[in-house]
């Protein structure tokens, strides 16, 4: 069957990325699994739907894009959604050995979590996927400069939050 081979490269090549891409955006392990199992199931039962796709990768993203969307609808209102997401502290990063990276990385992840999802999700794109303004605009159907305004605001939260544990880096040299 011919199905099968693609779907498995398609799990290969890009559940990685999406795994932390549905993380950063729901804040909890289990959605995510399940989330990333749905998207799987859906290209499983409808291959076509990648037929004419031009970048894997970004269909995929706004396929996750828009179950995460859906969760939050069934999950009720929108603003007790994002405080329930905002609130699970999971970080989208591999664990380190080295101390002051784990340090890092929690806090890095503790800012990420602080960010509305709308700026954390374009922040995610931007600097783990490395997508253009463009192309984020194309995965979450916003206008580019809603994109490019978003990730302007997420980096300037993350620069505030961080800033304490970088100037305490400086001070440590």
């Amino acid at each position: 069957m011919r199905r099968e081979p693609e779907l498995r490269r398609l799990y290969d090549e890009h559940a990685q990325a999406l795994y932390a891409f549905l993380v950063n955006c729901t804040r909890d392990e289990s959605d995510t699994r399940d989330l990333l199992q749905e998207i799987f199931v859906k290209l499983a039962r409808d291959p076509e739907l990648l037929n004419d796709i031009r970048n894997e990768r970004a269909f995929l993203i706004r396929l996750a894009h828009n179950a995460v969307i859906d969760l939050i609808r069934r999950h009720g209102t929108r603003e007790r959604t994002r405080e329930n997401f905002a609130a699970e502290a999971i970080s989208p990063f591999a664990p380190a050995n080295d101390p002051d990276e784990q340090t890092f990385r929690a806090e890095l992840s503790r800012a990420l979590a602080g960010l509305p999802p709308d700026q954390r999700a374009v922040v995610h794109l931007k600097l783990w996927e490395g997508l253009t303004f463009e192309q984020i605009a194309d995965v979450l159907d916003i206008p580019p400069n809603t994109a490019g305004s978003r990730y302007r605001y997420g980096l300037d939260k993350l620069r505030e939050y961080l800033r304490p544990l970088y100037e305490e880096m400086k001070r440590a040299e």
